[in-house]
């Protein structure tokens, strides 16, 4: 268990804005930072991060929290190993006590997953450096491709001893299951027989955005024309290879700064620009590029930089990955080494100066790329030049910017020596297409919702219980512990005779306002949330003169950090959607806190009375009668609303 001294300084010293930062790419918006979503598909920025409030929401998601809940809700960290992510990149020493045995075994099985990952990871590196034939043949291996201790180390390089059975014993001695090794990969199982998956291989971890060992890809060394050149561990509840890009960890600081990031091919292409010194760099890992690793990327900058080797058939077939770059609105360009060179051996034979200027001077923009590319395939036949034309169009016709669009057919008008329109008027046709193909399938999905069932059309109707309710829990998390003078209306006689509502003005915190005004009338949250937050804020108010809402959110379960935050973050969507460019000035919510309190509480109490008045009616009705203590009551509640009415009526046209 981690103590409670080591969580409130973790909490204290963490950033959101910095750790979030390291996830996601941030833009400052006022006192506050946006991006886009981590969680969803989205080209329009919904996510916002509050520094001040030490909070994050996302719009889009519903999602949001502390800096805690970032981690698990996008890494899926379970409570203590983000308090443990935390301490460890905010140099905190964590005050724990020992997992016992019996808490170790109540590890769920995902977490399972992770702790063999982890295990193995830390054995193979062993393996490496502190066996004889760790050292006479990964460490010889890794050394011959000219990587340095220092790499080996920085990527976490590993060796799997060339035995059968040497890992899985190893694991299972220590206590790891083998349920979990199998699911895992690492461990093959067929009948009664078990043995390593990556046998007499070196071993490249694959790491998540935050440093997780998902999984691992191996090289084999030896000449075996049965077994796989590289392995990597199977899909896996916690490995998703097309969601996962290799090296993405060490790079995503560096592609943030960059704001660039360059796409190679393998596991080697990446250290060796990594220790070259060009850190902005992630692989795909042999497999077609994916939308999901695409916005992986488009999380941190908009700037693809695709690095391609000397083989021309590869490059051929790699050019879809272009147009899904381009269909998420990224920018792409692409480099190409010289014939017999890749990313790797290139960076080997090179400087950082010379392989810096070698990547400024030939990256080309993904139209000059692919149109020299196609010309000389097409060379002087007539139609494969216009099917190369149709391609770069179509290519063209990806990219959702309208403006983009048109420099590009301009582009490709100069490139390819043929009028505008006619490429316009080809892009059109695609369009077209798309749309009558997109109508198709919604037409499609349409009639078979209505197969099933027909909806019926309703408005929306707003609950202004809930609203009052929720602005309530607004105006305590916010000026909670605020001190006001309150205005209070009180029914007085005049020297007439006749009642008059006379203003009495007393000085009290807002909290203490808001629970005298509810115990009062006995008034109570039908929200359960709002009830749970009411009770639990007010009782922290009570308690701790400081009221902070970062501290208190910390202390929430999630379903209610997300409550509070949204609540608190309701005004960052003028921010996502830049009003006051447009001449909209919001109103400040702090305008008149005294006059805000008693309309909200006002105008909840004469709901209510409504609803009671309401409820005797229905009663009325069912019963078939004319009760004189109901109507009494209904009158007197009815007269109770008049005066509540005047009162209200009176705070609205107060100036505030």
């Amino acid at each position: 268990m981690i103590s409670q001294s080591t969580i409130d300084q973790v909490f204290e010293t963490s950033r959101v804005e910095e750790v979030i930062g390291d996830f996601v790419q941030l833009k400052k918006s006022g006192s506050n930072f946006k991006g886009l979503s981590p969680f969803s598909d989205e080209r329009t920025p919904s996510f916002m991060v509050s520094p001040v409030k030490q909070i994050w929401k996302d719009f889009s998601s519903g999602k949001g929290g502390n800096v805690v809940s970032f981690l698990m809700e996008h890494e899926h960290f379970t409570y203590p190993e983000a308090i443990k992510y935390l301490a460890k990149k905010y140099n905190i020493e964590i005050d724990e006590t020992e997992q016992t045995d019996e808490q170790k075994e109540a590890a769920n099985a995902r977490e399972s997953l992770y702790l063999v990952n982890e295990f193995a990871n830390e054995y193979f590196q062993k393996i490496l450096f502190k066996t004889d034939q760790g050292q006479a043949i990964g460490l010889s291996y890794f050394k011959e491709r000219g990587f340095k201790n220092e790499t080996i180390k920085a990527f976490n390089l590993g060796y799997s001893l060339d035995d059968w059975q040497a890992f899985t014993d190893e694991a299972l001695d220590k206590g790891y299951q083998l349920e979990f090794l199998e699911k895992t990969g690492l461990t093959i199982v067929k009948e009664e027989k078990k043995f390593d998956r990556f046998k007499g291989r070196v071993m490249f971890p694959i790491l998540s955005m935050s440093g997780r060992v998902l999984g691992f890809g191996g090289r084999i060394l030896k000449t075996d024309k049965k077994a796989a050149k590289y392995l990597n561990s199977p899909e896996s509840e916690v490995y998703q290879k097309s969601k996962i890009l290799y090296g993405l960890y060490h790079a995503k600081k560096t592609i943030a700064k960059e704001d660039n990031c360059y796409l190679v091919e393998g596991y080697t292409d990446v250290i060796q620009f990594y220790q070259t010194g060009i850190k902005n760099v992630v692989a795909s890992s042999g497999t077609a590029l994916t939308p999901e690793q695409i916005r992986l990327i488009n999380r941190l900058t908009k700037n693809i930089t695709v690095l391609f080797d000397g083989d021309a058939a590869g490059i051929r077939a790699s050019l879809r990955g272009i147009d899904l770059i381009l269909e998420q609105g990224m920018n792409v360009k692409v480099c190409t080494f010289p014939e017999g060179e890749d990313p790797d051996s290139f960076a080997k034979q090179n400087t950082l100066n010379e392989l810096t200027a070698y990547l400024e001077s030939n990256a080309k923009d993904f139209i000059q790329f692919k149109a020299s590319l196609l010309i000389k395939e097409s060379k002087n036949d007539p139609i494969k030049k216009a099917e190369t034309i149709r391609d770069i169009v179509n290519s063209i016709s990806k990219i959702p910017d309208q403006i983009k669009k048109e420099i590009y057919i301009q582009e490709c008008s100069r490139i390819m020596d043929i009028s505008e329109e006619v490429l316009f008027s080809t892009l059109a046709q695609i369009n077209k297409k798309e749309r009558q193909d997109l109508n198709k399938a919604y037409q499609a999905q349409q009639q078979k919702a209505f197969d099933v069932v027909k909806p019926k059309t309703q408005s929306r109707k707003i609950d202004l219980q809930y609203e009052l309710e929720r602005k309530i829990i607004e105006i305590l998390l916010l000026y909670g512990n605020k001190t006001e003078d309150f205005e209070d209306l009180v029914l007085k006689e005049d020297e007439e005779g006749s009642l008059q509502l006379e203003p009495v003005v007393h000085n009290a915190k807002v909290f203490e306002k808001v629970y005298l005004d509810l115990q009062e009338d006995e008034m109570q949250f039908s929200n359960p949330k709002f009830k749970s937050l009411y009770y639990s804020i007010i009782d922290t108010l009570h308690q701790e003169p400081d009221f902070s809402t970062r501290n208190f959110v910390s202390k929430l379960n999630q379903d209610l950090a997300e409550e509070v935050t949204t609540i608190l973050m309701e005004d960052e969507r003028y921010d996502l959607h830049d009003w006051e460019r447009n001449n909209i000035i919001p109103k400040e919510k702090n305008h008149g806190i005294a006059q805000l309190v008693n309309q909200t509480i006002l105008t909840l109490r004469c709901y209510l009375i409504d609803k009671k008045v309401a409820e005797y009616q229905n009663e009325t009705l069912r019963e078939n009668t004319n009760s004189k203590a109901i109507l009494e009551d209904v009158k007197d509640y009815l007269s109770l609303k008049m005066l509540l009415s005047r009162k209200l009526g009176k705070v609205v046209g107060a100036k505030a």
